[in-house]
């Protein structure tokens, strides 16, 4: 059974969807742009079996706020509150491109609070020529400013970003789509070898691995998740 909440964080509002034992470890899901909680519905049900899955609608998304300033750092920020308003001291976070890259921020800024890291779709961000994309039609159910300002961001990355992934400490897989995916491929494989003992898998599936194979997704993820994750101390700050 799947409840949907929110929770007040001050300046935002995040919405969340929360299924599972309330008893066993907490896994956060984050989506890509312009998704919501909801892109996880065909596989969050299998990963609750063993874990309590918070499913968040990042900010500019879905059923949360929709404030003036976004970016890939304030989601971040969101995320971390989020945690700690539930005192969900450290979890197993699952992010998909966009979420992948505020998966990895979060890790990187905050190493002892995630324990396994799961990034689909993600990859290590370049420079590149900047593209308006066409806004869908109808009534998204996201902000259309957000998804530029994140486009921005991603366009031209800080190089900060990058530089941190030494930083991450929690035992990590990548998810990668194959050959039938739009990011490119070599940049997915090169996030895996920046993140210490970082481990790859390719599910020639496309950008949308959970979406298309949610069977092979799963499988893939449940083992990581059960796998005993590398011993490797936390960086001194």
């Amino acid at each position: 059974m799947t409840d949907h909440r929110s929770v007040d964080l001050g300046e935002t509002r995040l919405a969340y969807q929360v299924s599972g034992p309330p008893d066993a470890p907490p896994l956060v899901l984050l989506h890509a742009l312009g998704e919501s909680a909801a892109d996880w519905d065909a596989v969050a049900p299998v990963l609750a079996r063993s874990r309590r899955v918070y499913a968040l609608d990042l900010r500019g998304h879905g059923r949360s706020a929709w404030p003036k300033d976004c970016s890939l750092e304030l989601m971040r920020a969101d995320v971390l509150a989020f945690m700690d308003e539930l005192a969900l001291g450290r979890v197993d976070l699952i992010g998909h491109s966009m979420g992948g890259i505020v998966a990895y921020l979060l890790a990187s800024a905050q190493p002892r609070r995630v324990a396994r890291l799961v990034l689909e779709e993600a990859a290590v961000l370049r420079p590149r020529r900047p593209a308006t994309p066409a806004r869908p039609d109808g009534e998204p159910t996201f902000d259309w400013e957000t998804a530029l300002a994140i486009r921005k961001q991603i366009d031209d990355p800080d190089p900060a970003w990058s530089e941190g992934l030494d930083r991450i400490t929690a035992a990590t897989l990548v998810v990668a789509g194959g050959a039938r995916s739009h990011v490119p491929q070599e940049d997915v494989a090169e996030l895996a070898r920046r993140i210490p003992g970082g481990r790859m898998v390719t599910i020639p599936a496309g950008h949308l691995v959970h979406a298309a194979e949610p069977t092979l997704f799963t499988a893939a993820v449940a083992a990581f998740l059960e796998s005993e994750p590398d011993a490797r101390p936390a960086p001194q700050r």
